[in-house]
């Protein structure tokens, strides 16, 4: 499943609707799985964790309103609501009960997919990792601040840039030109001073670095986990 964008909930009693989406956004390479109904996808939310639910309000049984009424304390899913053209109401309603995002029906399947793009994207910003501790370190990006062992480092915009890619990154060896496009450097030799400055900071033997390594002919890493 890592091979996908994002495993998509798409929840419809229209079986047209739910075949077009599934194959169009299949062929946007997101994983998609289908519900007929709110039960049917009450039922697959227990079981499956979702990183979009695109949800018809106009149901049979339970309406989607019903769905996020009723789940809207225990999932923190996105939400993109399929309406009636001419019902405002409910889409008020829906947003204001949590759903990130409305698309009135007849709708264009391009438009979908880029307010899905949007809100997973957002999604992905919202979870980045902005303070983390390890042994005697805190590297606190939102303040630009590293802290060790009593000491206090300031880290400039282009030292914040690396941290932030290599701490959501926990163990990913990044080469000198993938660093270089990060901050816009090809300089190989100005990115190895910007990383010994970076482990001056973090590191309490800089010359023997513990967590800020160098992986001999690919690259740096940084290991917290």
């Amino acid at each position: 499943m890592d091979d996908f964008i994002a495993h998509i909930l798409v929840v419809d009693d229209d079986d047209g609707i739910r075949s077009l989406v599934k194959k169009y956004l299949n062929e946007k390479n997101y994983l998609v799985t289908t519900a007929h109904d709110a039960e049917n996808a009450s039922e697959k939310i227990k079981i499956i964790k979702f990183d979009l639910i695109i949800l018809d309000i106009m149901m049979p049984g339970k309406s989607g309103l019903d769905f996020l009424n009723e789940h809207k304390e225990i999932i923190n899913t996105p939400i993109i609501l399929l309406t009636a053209k001419g019902e405002p109401s409910e889409r008020i309603e829906g947003l204001e009960m949590g759903a990130d995002d409305y698309l009135p029906k007849p709708f264009e399947p391009k438009e979908l997919d880029l307010r899905i793009k949007n809100i997973i994207d957002k999604t992905k910003t919202n979870n980045l990792k902005k303070i983390i501790e390890f042994e005697k370190v805190k590297i606190d990006l939102n303040k630009q601040i590293i802290f060790q062992n009593n000491l206090e480092f300031k880290i400039n915009n282009t030292e914040k840039i690396i941290l932030e890619k290599m701490i959501n990154n926990p163990g990913k060896v990044f080469t000198r030109e993938e660093i270089g496009k990060l901050i816009s450097l090809d300089k190989e030799r100005s990115i190895d001073v910007i990383i010994t400055r970076l482990r001056k900071k973090i590191e309490i033997d800089p010359k023997n670095p513990k967590f800020l390594q160098t992986i001999r002919g690919a690259g740096y890493v940084l290991w917290i986990e």
